[in-house]
């Protein structure tokens, strides 16, 4: 049996209706995403990943490490690690005194 023009206009209707109900609700998903995105990054923004305490951020030699105000956990940031390592040994003493009681 031939299809009616209006059963294919129907067919198209809903298939566009679709479409964009789809959209939208990846577009209100992709918000919640963001959202979430940055109600985490404001909830353990220099907050220590071990106990969630506080960090200071001692600035030393051009290096910004982080230190836990409470288990004394010392924190890098990216490439942090890598200026560490090309310093010399006295350095690496200097700064490890800074964080000794």
């Amino acid at each position: 049996m031939p299809e009616k023009p209006s059963e294919r206009e129907d067919e198209y209707f809903a298939r566009q209706e679709y479409e964009r109900r789809k959209k939208a609700e990846e577009e209100k998903h992709g918000k919640l995403k963001e959202e979430e995105k940055k109600k985490l990054k404001e909830l353990h923004f220099m907050r220590c990943p071990k106990c969630g305490m506080h960090l200071i951020e001692i600035d030393y030699k051009n290096i910004k490490i982080d230190k836990c105000s409470e288990c004394e956990g010392i924190w890098l940031d990216a490439g942090e690690l890598e200026a560490v390592a090309k310093m010399e040994k006295t350095g690496l003493d200097k700064l490890f005194d800074v964080f000794r009681r």
